[in-house]
């Protein structure tokens, strides 16, 4: 029996986060080198979202209350990548869930409002056979 089709279509890459070891330095190289403009800063988590075209690269400092889930900071033994998020549509938490019950996975919990490219929105965070995160976000509310 094939596997059910996903109960959503990947629309495009929403934004990718990098775990950075100065927030400055890497906002300026963004900036600068890549026109990137910021969106927003969270200075209590250690985050700064930039507009990337239609996407958004976060950066998150390594040594901030986000950066710290992750481990040290990037090298051998270490991850740089902290998820990969991509816009679903539609955003059916249940039918999301369902979905990934079938494939014999779970979520890490229940939606989460998340900012991303578009504005805030919903999100549901899971994790794929190589234990990258990945989150599904939905459109803004």
């Amino acid at each position: 029996m094939a596997a059910p089709l996903p109960p959503f279509a990947v629309q495009r890459l929403d934004h990718v986060v990098l775990r950075v070891r100065d927030l400055d330095r890497s906002e300026a190289f963004y900036r600068a080198v890549l026109g990137c403009e910021v969106a927003r800063r969270r200075d209590d988590l250690g985050l700064r979202h930039l507009h990337a075209g239609a996407s958004m690269i976060d950066l998150v400092a390594v040594d901030g209350p986000l950066g710290l889930r992750g481990g040290a900071a990037a090298g051998a033994s270490a991850r740089n990548l902290d998820h990969l998020c991509l816009r679903v549509a539609p955003f059916d938490e249940a039918a999301l869930v369902a979905h990934l019950a079938a494939h014999g996975l779970a979520p890490h919990g229940p939606a989460t409002r998340n900012f991303g490219a578009e504005g805030d929105g919903p999100s549901l965070y899971l994790d794929d056979p190589d234990g990258n995160t990945i989150e599904l976000k939905g459109a803004p509310a």
